[in-house]
């Protein structure tokens, strides 16, 4: 069978694969808005959407998704924290893990699904046992090391133990997220890297047209595993002196509203308040990297993918990563960005110093990274899970 439909026994054509996606929080997060970007882009197959209960009001980031993909509601509140606290409140999290993949399976949308799409780790797991009594082909997608540091002990037993023995398909973001994952899948489970649908556009590198001081930003949620802090104290370190600006758009879900106030606060202890600026979330994320001359991925723990630096690339900007995970995938030290060492202010500070003194070099890793090479629009980026998804199912099938 084709993702992207084909011939019926009759000659007559066949209908589009219909996938069902799941998703435990319509939250502004990476993993959703890569879902949404992928659904807007004229996917091959026909999709649903499931989410679980939220205490948001409507479908949050999901409101974005064109009226011919149906999204549906069903079952219970999946909350933050389900591999945090006490014994109590994980028992009472996992309960509501298998409430919700019991009312996961009995929703229309899964028993008429032709493959079950999980987008996040919490959405594999009630997948998961959804699909343990089905023979609908269930694929998970990583976005997360499969590693206790990145998604708790609770949830790395349930992705080691439950989630990733049961998919028939895994859908990694980067290599370094797939080798993590690899040792616990079972025989015969088909896999495939497809980065995230970031929004991306090829542009060619070309001088911020904004007169005035020197912008370095971050664009990602504010989070502490996300680096703002780390970069911070790197900014002041090399700059502090200077006129630099330091940008830090991202709004803050998942309950870490007071880690940006701590950011707040360090900036004015720091004295560089005056030039740290906290725009908040941004919808025109084009726009806004047009007005930055350093963008810099900092995470704290290996980042799987690193959106943010597919879209600092495609943009052409003068990128620094972190040398680990998804983002060393991407960028070569000084032919597309600096790569610098992992949680190292002190390195980061030196990339940013040596940046902002060097004009050419600015420029050259600009050009560098508007030409890297298997940046993906969200159009490819749906054609190889539509290919991915025809894989999954006809080995199903003849399974």
């Amino acid at each position: 069978m084709s993702a992207a439909g084909g011939r019926s026994p009759r000659g007559g054509a066949a209908r589009a694969t219909r996938v069902l996606h799941l998703d435990h929080t319509t939250a502004r997060g990476g993993a959703e808005y890569a879902l949404v970007r992928m659904l807007r882009a004229g996917p091959a197959w026909s999709p649903v959407v499931l989410l679980a209960p939220t205490d948001a009001a409507g479908a949050g980031v999901y409101t974005q998704l064109p009226a011919r993909v149906p999204v549906r509601v069903a079952g219970v509140r999946q909350p933050a924290g389900v591999s945090a606290g006490s014994a109590l409140h994980q028992a009472a999290a996992l309960a509501r893990l298998g409430l919700q993949a019991a009312a996961t399976r009995l929703h229309p949308a899964f028993r008429t699904a032709d493959l079950v799409d999980a987008n996040t780790a919490r959405a594999g797991a009630y997948g998961a046992l959804a699909a343990l009594t089905s023979r609908v082909p269930f694929v998970v997608h990583l976005r997360d090391m499969t590693d206790p540091d990145a998604i708790g002990r609770a949830g790395y037993a349930l992705m080691t133990r439950l989630v990733l023995p049961r998919a028939d398909g895994v859908i990694a973001n980067s290599r370094a997220t797939l080798e993590t994952a690899t040792p616990f899948l079972r025989r015969g489970a088909r896999t495939v890297v497809i980065p995230s649908a970031a929004g991306i556009e090829r542009r060619t590198a070309a001088a911020r047209p904004v007169a005035g001081p020197l912008r370095i930003g971050m664009l990602a949620r504010i989070d502490p595993w996300k680096g703002q802090e780390l970069l911070l104290r790197a900014f002041t370190q090399a700059l502090g002196d200077s006129d630099a600006r330091l940008v830090l758009p991202g709004d803050a879900p998942f309950g870490h509203e007071a880690y940006g106030r701590h950011l707040r606060a360090l900036a004015g202890e720091l004295g560089v308040a005056d030039r740290v600026e906290f725009p908040g979330h941004v919808d025109d994320i084009a726009g806004t990297l047009a007005g930055w001359d350093v963008a810099v991925q900092a995470s704290i723990r290996p980042e799987p993918l690193g959106q943010n630096v597919l879209q600092y690339l495609a943009a052409g900007r003068a990128v620094v990563v972190a040398g680990e995970g998804g983002p060393a995938e991407w960028v070569t030290d000084g032919v597309n960005g600096l790569v610098v060492a992992p949680r190292d202010v002190d390195a980061l500070a030196d990339a940013l110093r040596r940046l902002a003194g060097d004009d050419a070099l600015r420029g050259l890793l600009a050009a560098g990274a508007a030409a890297t090479p298997g940046l993906l629009d969200d159009a490819a980026v749906a054609a190889a899970h539509a290919a991915f998804y025809a894989e999954v199912v006809a080995a199903r099938s003849d399974g």
